[in-house]
């Protein structure tokens, strides 16, 4: 066996591929891993057979179609207020992309990245490929606020960067207009740069609009905003996202981008620019979201199952200890795929640093309603067998 890279040679499967497998193997419903079962919206998939027929399909500009950087500037504006231009947007082949250039181009060997726990669990490896040391900040359940007093207790001169998932996964959670002044004055003080993982900010059932930590004051030059076409539209399998940064730091970070994949399929790309400018498009999608998260929340509740709070994102997540479980949950996801037929997501997979809570699973709801019933109801007879 050669010499191989530690990181990777002693890392496990992630858990949204581990659950997966295991929902295939047993013939489970699989609210694991996050992804509609259904396809992208139709005019979506057709503009993209149409780019593929009429447009070109070798390689695109290395930042992506000029249509596309367009599109996602001009969103940005008309949704979020941002002053934005094509300068300042870089195409990825996804979302986690955005996030490993991101990363690459602004962490340095021993520099330390403020990570809050639990997290997307694709942040601290890269951090530690790119030399860095994540250090976790735990956010405390059931309101999951955001811990301002230990992220400043946590800085030391080697504080490079913050990673902020606004809204965040697993717990669906969205934070203040006054979490965001806060920690845009931690990153000034600190001279921090704030990779901003966004790209559940069109996924929210509040009613509001999302606001982005790049809006608050001195962010703009020291944020990377990062987005999501497969999050938006319901296309996972598409993986086109993208990052927004001041036109300074972007085109550093793009040069981390150009020897990862270096671009997106072009047919996608235009596709994606098409549908950012259809707001019908894109609130009808979020409105069947909504409609299925509520059948979820609606049958759960039915069942006696304790749900917490969250406003956002695909997922819901479920307290066992208050559900009639004695389980942790890594235990109860194992065996509610092979026992009841359910793949969830333990949330103790997505945390590192202080203890996790262990007693919290994470559901997906974005599926039809008559497969999050069967779920609900297969868990509930799985729990009176226990």
């Amino acid at each position: 066996m050669p010499r191989l890279n530690p990181l990777y040679a002693q890392m496990p499967t992630t858990i949204f591929e581990a659950m997966s497998g295991l929902a295939r193997q047993h013939g489970a419903i699989n609210l694991g891993q996050g992804f509609p079962d259904g396809p992208p919206p139709p005019a979506l998939a057709q503009a993209a057979t149409r780019a593929m027929a009429e447009r070109s399909q070798q390689y695109p500009p290395m930042a992506g179609v000029p249509e596309l950087r367009d599109a996602v500037a001009a969103f940005y504006a008309q949704r979020q207020g941002l002053n934005l231009s094509r300068e300042h947007v870089i195409v990825t082949s996804g979302a986690t992309e955005a996030v490993a250039a991101a990363i690459l181009a602004t962490v340095q060997p021993g520099d330390e990245v403020l990570v809050l726990a639990p997290a997307y669990d694709a942040y601290a490896p890269l951090v530690r490929r790119a030399g860095g040391v994540p250090v976790f900040v735990a956010l405390t359940p059931p309101d999951w606020a955001m811990p301002l007093a230990a992220l400043r207790a946590a800085l030391t001169p080697r504080t490079r960067a913050l990673i902020l998932n606004d809204p965040l996964n697993p717990t669906g959670t969205i934070t203040t207009p006054a979490e965001r002044a806060a920690l845009a004055a931690l990153c000034v003080e600190a001279d921090l740069v704030a990779i901003c993982d966004e790209v559940w900010e069109v996924v929210r059932f509040d009613g509001q609009p999302h606001a982005s930590l790049m809006a608050e004051p001195g962010m703009a030059q020291r944020t990377i905003k990062i987005g999501s076409a497969g999050k938006i539209f319901g296309a996972t399998g598409w993986k086109v996202g993208w990052l927004v940064a001041d036109p300074a730091l972007s085109g550093v970070v793009a040069r981390a981008h150009q020897f990862l994949t270096f671009t997106t399929p072009p047919m996608l790309q235009w596709a994606v620019a098409e549908g950012l400018a259809d707001d019908a498009l894109i609130d009808g999608q979020v409105a069947d979201w909504a409609a299925s998260r509520q059948a979820l929340l609606t049958a759960l509740a039915a069942h006696g199952f304790a749900t917490l709070p969250g406003t956002a994102t695909w997922f819901s997540c479920i307290d066992l200890r208050q559900s009639g479980f004695a389980l942790d949950d890594a235990t109860f996801a194992k065996r509610a795929v092979t026992e009841a037929g359910v793949a969830t997501i333990p949330l103790s997979a997505l945390w590192e640093g202080p203890p996790a809570p262990r007693h919290i699973v994470r559901l997906c709801h974005c599926k039809p309603t008559a497969m999050l019933h069967d779920a609900v109801a297969r868990l509930a007879r799985w729990r009176e067998g226990l």
